[in-house]
């Protein structure tokens, strides 16, 4: 059987692998001149950044962990993580809930309060089935974690108010902390959470799209790059697709591709199923990469919940993850910031925002007041993040069940139009072996 895949990030080229070893022939088209998607890095001036925003290589699931990890081989360098969040100029330890020892006192007495006054309600049966994410947030945490960290963090990176997201993403994603663990943070006995996170890898050199070179490999000469699908028929049997130059052929199409794009390529599509994709949201990203003469603080990531300490949402420090992506001497810092276009960070230049990040990080002590600019770079990202509304389920429904009907398969984040990470990208392709 031959596959068209749509696509050429991590899920792509993952699925081209798998079908490759299953003995099935696949081609990938992708549009950018070359593959990666939100997996692409850059280097200059001796620095490499991600520039779809920071990665690491971890995962609660070992069937993709070992998969990463064996591609890479010996290009791998092993982190613990030590990441925190910025909180009224402190470094609060990650995640929120087991640093709050760290807190000023009558934060901290907010935060511990309201829990158990949370935890009384959940076990009296007082908490209603949360209508939305604000519903979910402040039920699982109590209102003063919310209002300190959560509910402000949210929607800063969903840009969006957290009252208008749905919570069903959230089921079994994030459990409720044990109270236990909220008393000992609060009296300051270390607690760890996120444990699946405290210990990653990434790769020496190359940056993350290392992974992706890495599982593209075996596949390069059925890869075709530079090439930007417009139309997607079915005749006689078989998908012709085409670039509005040459066409393809297939048995089979299975799309990785933002819906927002496969759809035009469809020609007539239904009225009900257009509406519902034009209302499905997502969020742009700014990846703003920056380096810098002197060192690094010793932190992999850092949270950053507040507007008035800057745009992003969070920076991380790619020259911490391996000593071969700075040169000696220099250090680096990647910060992220999510928008839709209109906001009034949409608006500006590169260069404005790259001087606002700087000064922000000199600022927050990130960035030496003596360190030296040796880089500094800005990249946009269309799609970046699916942002789960209060009409999301329905709307995804209508487009999947249409699409399904035409019998085009959907595999990845913004062709299923899921949130899913790395690994969840690279779990999706292994699922849809499994169901083929």
């Amino acid at each position: 059987m031959r596959w068209a895949i749509l696509g050429g990030g991590l899920t792509g080229v993952t699925l081209s692998r798998l079908l490759q070893q299953a003995g099935e022939e696949a081609i990938v088209l992708e549009k950018e001149d070359r593959i990666g998607g939100l997996c692409r890095s850059e280097s200059a001036d001796g620095f490499t950044f991600d520039i779809g925003g920071s990665h690491i290589i971890f995962s609660r699931n070992e069937t993709v962990l070992s998969f990463m990890n064996d591609l890479l081989s010996s290009n791998k360098a092993e982190r613990k993580r030590n990441t925190k969040i910025f909180y009224k100029g402190l470094m609060v330890t990650y995640p929120f809930e087991n640093g709050l020892y760290e807190l000023p006192k009558e934060d901290l007495f907010y935060c511990i309060n309201e829990y158990i006054r949370t935890i009384i309600a959940a076990e009296k049966g007082e908490i209603p089935t949360p209508q939305n994410f604000r519903d979910w947030i402040l039920g699982t945490f109590g209102r003063g974690i919310a209002d300190c960290y959560l509910i402000p963090y949210n929607e800063k990176i969903w840009n969006y108010p957290t009252e208008q997201m749905s919570a069903h993403w959230m089921e079994g994603r994030v459990p409720r902390p044990p109270v236990e663990d909220i008393i000992r943070s609060a009296i300051g006995i270390k607690t760890e959470g996120y444990t699946h996170q405290s210990v990653f890898n990434y790769p020496i050199l190359g940056g993350i799209e290392s992974v992706v070179k890495a599982i593209a490999e075996p596949v390069q000469d059925f890869i075709v790059t530079g090439c930007s699908v417009s139309s997607l028929q079915k005749r006689d049997g078989q998908w012709v697709i085409s670039d509005g130059t040459t066409k393809y052929s297939a048995d089979r199409v299975i799309s990785t591709i933002p819906l927002q794009h496969l759809l035009p390529c469809l020609g007539s599509v239904p009225a009900e199923v257009q509406t519902a994709c034009d209302a499905l949201r997502y969020n742009s990203l700014i990846s703003v990469c920056i380096g810098f003469k002197g060192s690094a603080p010793p932190l992999s990531w850092v949270y950053i919940p507040d507007a008035a300490t800057g745009d992003f949402n969070r920076i991380s420090f790619p020259s911490n993850y391996s000593d071969a992506v700075a040169p000696d001497g220099h250090a680096s810092v990647l910060a992220e910031i999510t928008y839709n276009e209109g906001d009034p960070i949409s608006r500006l230049t590169g260069d404005e925002i790259l001087d606002d990040t700087i000064r922000s990080l000199r600022q927050m002590g990130v960035i030496p007041e003596d360190g030296t600019i040796a880089h500094g770079s800005v990249y946009r990202s269309k799609f970046a993040y699916v942002v789960y509304d209060l009409d999301y389920l329905e709307n995804i429904a209508i487009v999947r069940s249409w699409l399904s009907e035409q019998g085009i398969d959907l595999v990845g984040r913004f062709s299923e139009f899921e949130y899913l990470n790395m690994d969840g990208c690279i779990q999706s392709a292994f699922s849809f072996m499994e169901r083929n």
